[in-house]
């Protein structure tokens, strides 16, 4: 039985069986008993995962890689799901139990993964696998560069985010007219930011999206009084600033009485 890649999946089947076998070792295993595969395609990463000591759920939309993962993976060590990563209950999947997420990931939905990932942080230690170089490049991101944003400050607020390697399109098929590149996030030990999170999530997003204009301009939506308008770190510019520094900010605009519903 042969699977087609379909385009309309963002689907690019991974050839190299070396480059599979680099991303399974790169999960540490440490924190869950629960792996939860994203677009396992026709098992080329799964063969990897399967004699590991964790319960491993492969999860797809395309019922014949469905159907190919059935019939040539015992069932006994493999779950095979059909159905949508973005819809996912992982409840449904997990109850409350710590799980972690492999994958060579459709580019068109890679970074709302990582979103749902962040929802999901109390119960997700680990997260690794492949998306388009440009995006692995960008969660990794730090102060300073051009690529840093919503992405790499979001994510790197609750896990550690290390860029591991380049992956070149002929590797795939069909291959993709892009490179790839393969992540890999641990989560850090404390998970719970020092800040109204809700309002962290929403000063980054906000002043991101006018990255060129200060704090002070991009962030007017939230009626900042006068007096903390005065405070240096208005000054800068969104790209400037550290986690930590988000953190901060966060702080003084909740201390200004700035909340969510501001």
């Amino acid at each position: 039985m042969s699977v087609a890649p379909k385009k309309h999946l963002g689907q690019h089947f991974l050839k190299d069986l070396s480059i599979a076998q680099r991303i399974a070792g790169l999960l540490s295993g440490e924190g869950y008993s629960q792996l939860l595969e994203i677009g396992a395609g026709t098992g080329v990463l799964t063969q990897y995962l399967i004699d590991q000591p964790w319960e491993l759920t492969a999860l797809d939309l395309d019922q014949e890689s469905i159907d190919y993962l059935n019939q040539y993976y015992p069932q006994d060590k493999l779950k095979v799901r059909y159905g949508d990563v973005l819809k996912e209950d992982f409840n449904v999947l997990f109850g409350q139990q710590q799980f972690a997420i492999v994958g060579n990931f459709p580019y068109n939905i890679s970074s709302q993964i990582v979103f749902k990932t962040l929802e999901w942080r109390h119960q997700i230690p680990e997260f690794c696998g492949m998306f388009q170089k440009e995006v692995a490049q960008r969660i990794c991101a730090t102060p300073g560069s051009k690529t840093y944003g919503i992405l790499s400050v979001l994510t790197q607020a609750f896990y550690q985010a290390k860029y591991h390697f380049t992956v070149p399109p002929g590797v795939f098929h069909p291959p993709p007219k892009v490179d790839s590149g393969v992540l890999r996030l641990k989560r850090h030990e404390v998970i719970e930011l020092a800040c109204d999170e809700d309002l962290f999530f929403k000063v980054v997003k906000t002043s991101f999206q006018q990255r060129r204009k200060t704090l002070r301009n991009s962030l007017k939506i939230f009626n900042i009084s006068q007096k903390l308008k005065e405070d240096s770190i208005f000054a800068m510019r969104p790209e400037q600033l550290s986690v930590a520094e988000f953190i901060t900010l966060t702080q003084k605009m909740e201390s200004d009485g700035i909340s969510t519903h501001s």
